[in-house]
């Protein structure tokens, strides 16, 4: 999947940019993938405070859609992101 160029013109943090790499990097050819947020923390060295902020910040500016997984037994799984294009 290409990256989206508008990245580097949009008014985002560097965190942010980091993160919307990362999950590029990591998306299907449908531009979904399922990191969980302690490990995008734990790969890019930073806080998961920090990762947090940052897919808040490429939702609010229609980059990616996040979805709440959940497992069979009711409990949370990790996140499924979508890059939008």
């Amino acid at each position: 999947m290409a990256y989206d160029r508008r990245i580097y013109e949009a008014d985002l943090p560097h965190r942010a940019i980091a993160v919307y790499l990362y999950l590029q990097d990591r998306a299907d050819k449908e531009g979904t993938c399922y990191p969980a947020i302690g490990t995008i923390a734990r790969e890019l060295h930073l806080s998961v405070s920090t990762v947090k902020r940052a897919i808040h910040d490429l939702e609010e500016n229609g980059f990616i859609s996040k979805k709440q997984r959940w497992r069979e037994n009711g409990g949370r799984s990790s996140l499924l992101f979508e890059i939008i294009r």
